[in-house]
């Protein structure tokens, strides 16, 4: 997969095979904020929102990562807008498991007929035959968490998903799932300066990223541009990005990318002007020692 690094700077996170077959590079993008306010509705500027879609690929980005329940539905309709047909070397991950109820409302639905409903979906909106990975949103407490999983094992035995994935589980979790259906990918929350999920504290997070690496499994990593306390002037990572002629947000990106040889991140945007920054620290190698700094600025 070599490409021009200066015109495709994606292309510099490396490689890493989805489920062992498909090939992407590590930084991707993610298509939730190309929708409205509270990730509800239409998004303000939809020229330029296709415009994002369109510019990702142009900059070497091969991994694209929605869901149903962006907008709802507005998210997949964009992207089959700007980008369909697809390139033969695009994955498009979504994923099905949340209703939306209103903006910023994000009520769980794990029920197999609700799976099943999403998925179709999905698969009319994206205009695509099968989704090549298709993740389990989050849990829902009021449903078995075998029989969600079940479900989307089913679809993918009868050619509808390729891939299964997980979002916003424990490692716990990710043991049962596998149990039932191959798992190759896991979404949680993590960035430089808060390593906690929704249900995981920073240690079991950190643990968590290393069993994935341990079993090949990709980590995306969603909220991947939060810098916390870590963003204030002066402080180790303004330091690092002087170092590095590049802003404290592609910093960010680049100890991501150093963390884990399994992490994807997909830092997401609805201005082209922000997605070049953001994939330009694709480009940024963090010396160990860098790394370190920021790491333990990170925990003080």
């Amino acid at each position: 997969m070599a490409q021009n690094v200066n015109e495709k700077p994606a292309t510099a996170s490396g490689t890493f095979k989805v489920g062992g077959d498909i090939e992407i590079y590590r930084l991707g993008y993610g298509a939730m904020r190309i929708t409205g306010d509270g990730i509800w509705g239409p998004p303000k500027d939809k020229q330029e929102s296709l415009a994002v879609l369109r510019r990702t690929l142009e900059l070497g980005i091969n991994f694209i990562d929605t869901a149903d329940s962006y907008g709802p539905e507005v998210s997949e309709s964009l992207i089959a807008e700007a980008l369909y047909p697809y390139p033969k070397n695009l994955l498009i991950a979504t994923k099905g498991g949340l209703l939306r109820t209103g903006p910023g409302q994000w009520p769980e639905d794990g029920r197999p007929e609700h799976l099943r409903e999403a998925l179709e979906g999905s698969l009319r909106r994206l205009r695509v035959d099968h989704i090549d990975l298709y993740q389990f949103h989050r849990p829902d407490p009021k449903v078995p968490f075998e029989d969600s999983v079940g479900e989307v094992a089913k679809m993918k035995q009868e050619g509808k998903v390729r891939h299964v994935g997980l979002s916003n589980v424990t490692p716990q979790e990710l043991e049962r799932a596998q149990k039932i259906v191959p798992i190759v990918t896991v979404q949680n929350r993590y960035n430089i300066s808060d390593h906690t999920s929704e249900r995981l504290d920073a240690e079991q997070s950190d643990k968590f990223i290393d069993i994935c690496a341990q079993q090949g499994i990709g980590f995306i990593p969603w909220g991947p541009l939060a810098a916390g306390n870590l963003a204030r002037p002066g402080g180790v990572l303004e330091q690092v990005a002087k170092q590095h002629n590049a802003k404290p947000g592609q910093i960010t990106i680049a100890w991501l990318l150093h963390r884990s040889p399994t992490m994807l991140p997909i830092p997401g945007t609805s201005s082209v002007k922000h997605l070049e920054e953001n994939v330009r620290g694709a480009t940024i190698k963090l010396s160990q020692q860098d790394f370190e700094a920021i790491s333990n600025a990170a925990k003080s």
